[in-house]
């Protein structure tokens, strides 16, 4: 049996930024420290951190008066940190930059009088905080056939953005349909996504056409590890998303001469390795890399923290 891993997978450079954040907090203030969601889409890490005195909470009234608190990678709204403000928590934002600049580029496009369309998905922790981060309306779009849905004052001043986290294909698509029905519409280009989440697709649409069923480790809530199981789908090969090598089924490598394996951006590359392990289990494997792109990006920590 040939295994393959993809080269270019699991953390990338906000993943790793948001982990040291809480991380360099637990040593600079101690235990305990509260995070508002969990930090990163991964209950491995989560657990990890857990059980070195992290608390995690989903809302801030949850948190004692004063505590050092760490927003999640995905970000906030304004209300959050008004919130925090309010109740004199210590907050240290481990938004990841990228998200950073997608709040940004919103504020902008509605500073010009534009109203904006944001393509994401419905409940996500970074659209909740991006739609949160506008003033004025803001369009959320999942899929194409939405974009006839959508009720602008004035079509000559519309704009959009993205959840970093989608398929740029898919994206994409939405983009143009956005072109069609506004033709003055202000927005990025899908070289805006972030360069991890198409660094990670395109290696498994690569990865894909060389093997016989692609394997993602990555959570279940995880939309980038979500996206990754469909490109491979998309690609004509079956896909399986499985956060642990225990979740391993048997039936999915049964008669495959070549498995592919890759992670989401927020899984950690042990548990790559003990999927590696895992597949030794069902005789002689063959193992090689799938040559990609050499990830350097790393992003400031916060002054608190630096």
């Amino acid at each position: 049996m040939k295994v393959i891993l993809a080269e270019v997978r699991g953390f990338c450079a906000g993943v790793e930024r948001a982990i040291e954040i809480v991380e360099r907090a637990l040593v600079k203030f101690g235990a305990p420290i509260y995070v508002r969601h969990e930090i990163v889409h991964n209950r491995h890490v989560v657990e990890r951190l857990r059980a070195k005195g992290v608390v995690f909470v989903e809302e801030l009234d949850e948190v004692p008066p004063g505590s050092v608190t760490i927003f999640s990678a995905h970000g906030v709204s304004s209300a959050v940190e008004d919130d925090a403000s309010a109740r004199g928590l210590a907050v240290v934002d481990a938004t990841c930059p990228l998200v950073l600049r997608v709040h940004k580029d919103g504020m902008r496009y509605e500073g010009q009088g534009r109203e904006v369309v944001l393509i994401g998905h419905a409940g996500h922790p970074e659209v909740e905080g991006t739609m949160g981060r506008l003033g004025g309306p803001v369009h959320l779009v999942s899929r194409e056939e939405d974009v006839d849905r959508i009720q602008v004052s004035d079509p000559d001043k519309v704009s959009y953005i993205t959840q970093t986290t989608l398929s740029v294909d898919d994206t994409r698509a939405i983009i143009e349909a956005l072109h069609r029905r506004f033709p003055s519409i202000a927005g990025p280009d899908t070289s805006e996504i972030c360069y991890a989440t198409q660094n990670r697709q395109r290696a498994v649409a690569e990865l894909a056409d060389l093997v016989d069923v692609v394997l993602v480790v990555g959570a279940r809530n995880s939309s980038n590890s979500n996206r990754l199981r469909e490109i491979a789908e998309a690609r004509g090969k079956p896909a399986h998303l499985l956060e642990a090598p225990a979740d391993l089924d048997p039936a999915w490598i049964a008669g495959k001469a070549s498995i592919g394996i890759t992670a989401g951006a927020s899984a950690p590359d042990d548990l790559v390795q003990g999927l590696v392990e895992a597949l030794r289990a069902f005789g002689p494997v063959e193992f090689s890399t799938l040559p990609g792109v050499k990830e350097d990006v790393r992003f400031k920590l916060p002054s608190q923290l630096a």
